[in-house]
């Protein structure tokens, strides 16, 4: 019997970030800043869950000349299939990620992302 283990903090604030995306691309600096992770646990955790099957990931092109290309993520079909699963546990990490908000007192707005060519 294969046992599933629930998400991290950590996971679902990743999680929560690219559900409110949408279908957006969004780079790991966008994303480390909106969920409040630090990327030595971020980035780990972006292959882990992409290898789950849970996010897909894109190199992108850098808007800037001479800069390097960027990895992009969003949710997979799977990914959002996933969450809407979560039941309670998706319903506290958004409210948990609220009263952040309030606390600190701003919002963090999800921002656009250049989508890959």
């Amino acid at each position: 019997m294969t046992r599933t283990r629930a998400p991290s903090q950590q996971a679902l604030a990743v999680l929560l970030v690219l559900a409110d995306a949408g279908e957006e691309w969004r780079h790991g600096y966008d994303i480390a800043t909106q969920a409040d992770i630090k990327s030595g646990t971020l980035y780990p955790l972006l292959m882990r869950l992409e290898a789950q099957g849970q996010l897909e990931a894109v190199w992108q092109e850098s808007p800037t000349p001479g800069r390097p290309p960027r990895h992009a993520y969003r949710l997979t079909e799977a990914g959002r299939a996933w969450l809407a699963g979560m039941g309670d546990a998706l319903d506290h990490a958004r409210a948990r990620r609220r009263a952040a908000e309030l606390q600190t007192g701003w919002a963090v707005a999800p921002r656009s992302s250049t989508k890959p060519s």
